[in-house]
């Protein structure tokens, strides 16, 4: 059951982090690892997890915090904002957890209708849903499990398919065409 878990909450497609009363990171996952490779977390998290263990310890959580606790911040290097929700879990040793989402411009396109129209497959629309939110070809490799030379190729494949000569031209025609006709209802 452990391993289930771990597959489970490693290939989640959001980063969770566990703190404890210290602040210390207990746990994290892949996708948790990634996101603190490339940025540090908000100041502002440390101060509501702190904030969170002193209203556990003093009994008064549901009063202090009486609804979701969400951050929504724009970071340094990121294209997207990045959502941070916190929990903490009640009992003897609390723990925070902290779950962390980007925002990215790919939740708003119609993606399956792109993957249709231009008769890509599975792992072609993958990889474009990650080149459209501004990944690198490294990170694309890492994420995916595959090596950079095999997103390279399915790149190749996406231009060909839908008639573009490199990112720019690809961003062009499926994000920001004047009809905008990719762009989900909202």
């Amino acid at each position: 059951m452990v391993e289930e878990i771990e597959f489970i909450i490693n290939k989640c497609p959001v980063g969770l982090i566990i703190f404890n009363h210290k602040m210390d990171i207990i746990e994290r996952n892949r996708k948790a690892s990634m996101f603190l490779n490339r940025f540090e977390l908000p100041e502002e998290i440390t101060t509501i997890s702190k904030r969170m263990f002193d209203a556990v310890e003093r009994e008064k959580l549901s009063e202090l915090f009486p609804g979701e606790i969400y951050i929504t911040k724009k970071l340094e290097g990121s294209a997207s904002n990045w959502i941070f929700r916190l929990y903490i879990q009640e009992k003897s040793n609390p723990l925070v957890y902290l779950l962390i989402f980007e925002e990215t411009i790919s939740n708003k396109l119609d993606m399956s209708g792109i993957r249709q129209r231009f008769r890509l497959t599975r792992r072609e629309a993958d990889i474009l849903r990650r080149v459209i939110d501004g990944s690198k070809n490294t990170e694309i490799a890492e994420e995916l499990e595959i090596s950079e030379q095999t997103v390279k190729d399915h790149l190749s494949n996406i231009y060909l398919k839908t008639g573009a000569e490199n990112r720019m031209a690809l961003m062009r025609n499926l994000v920001y065409s004047p009809d905008n006709q990719f762009f989900l209802p909202l």
